[in-house]
């Protein structure tokens, strides 16, 4: 249905949603650009923070440049197959998201209270390990999804209120039996949501622990200060993400949830590499160097 039936509105939407995939892209791709090729950047923290940057460029990908295809064409049709592909990769990239943002909580979480074992503890081949779980368990929760999605009967005209193959919507759109569709977005959503989020809410238990009994305030700042880019993100993307999946399951309205989608879809991965360098005085020595070697 996309984001508005508003014919004067859709060049607006065309030219606002092109620029933000464009920075999206840009930025995200300099992230990687400056971790590659600074040594200074070849640490636990960076590498997991340009697989971020990779998973946020196949996140917005998924869904931005077919709606924009949409908005130019004026034609607002996926096939099924199309759409059972949308939702395969948004479910991939999405929980991939999720998973190394639990990662880099435990990398914190290693650096703050084992400081002394931290070389020891992520060490490259757990590191590497770490991504390749990730990427794994990504794959799996997205095929569950799709072997059950497959299981399903539906008309052969469906409207989907948002402006791509929304993954928790689709469930509501089967007139076969649906008994068992809140059961499984619960499911899917406890593996791909709420355990990451409580390896994420254990891991700053743990950070803040440590911090409060840092006996200056100067050392608590320069602790905490390392987590505040990536706790800043958790928040926006799985405030909106998990608001968005599980309201779904009961809203009689779910078009509301247009808004939500765009910020978890959109704006959360165009602004990581916006915060992780703003805050971050490694990153932006890392640009200003790439940019004067490019000049």
């Amino acid at each position: 249905m996309g984001l508005s039936d508003d014919l004067e509105m859709q060049p607006l939407l065309f030219g606002l949603f092109l620029f933000m995939y464009l920075v999206t892209m840009l930025g995200n791709l300099l992230i990687i650009l400056a971790v590659s090729c600074d040594s200074h950047l070849h640490t636990p923290m960076y590498f997991f923070l340009s697989n971020l940057s990779l998973a946020d460029i196949g996140f917005t990908t998924t869904t931005i440049p077919k709606m924009i295809l949409d908005i130019q064409t004026h034609s607002r049709v996926i096939s099924y197959v199309g759409c059972l592909t949308q939702m395969s990769f948004f479910t991939i990239f999405g929980c991939l998201d999720s998973l190394l943002l639990t990662v880099m909580a435990y990398d914190r979480f290693v650096a703050i209270c084992e400081p002394l074992h931290y070389s020891r503890i992520m060490n490259p081949c757990l590191c590497g390990l770490l991504v390749l779980v990730s990427l794994f368990i990504s794959f799996l929760v997205s095929q569950m999804h799709n072997l059950f999605v497959l299981q399903l009967t539906y008309f052969k005209n469906v409207e989907i209120s948002n402006f791509f193959c929304d993954p928790s919507q689709l469930l509501n759109l089967a007139c076969s039996d649906t008994s068992t569709n809140n059961a499984v977005m619960y499911f899917i959503g406890a593996i791909s949501g709420f355990l990451p989020i409580s390896g994420i809410l254990f891991s700053y238990y743990k950070i803040i622990s440590s911090i409060l009994r840092v006996p200056s305030s100067g050392g608590k700042y320069k602790a905490f200060s390392t987590c505040g880019s990536h706790l800043s993100i958790v928040c926006l993307f799985y405030g909106t993400g998990l608001g968005v999946y599980f309201s779904s399951a009961v809203s009689l309205s779910p078009r509301k949830d247009v808004v939500a989608s765009v910020v978890y879809t959109v704006v959360t991965p165009m602004l990581n590499p916006f915060i992780y360098s703003l805050r971050n005085r490694d990153i932006k020595r890392a640009m200003r160097r790439l940019l004067s070697q490019t000049i």
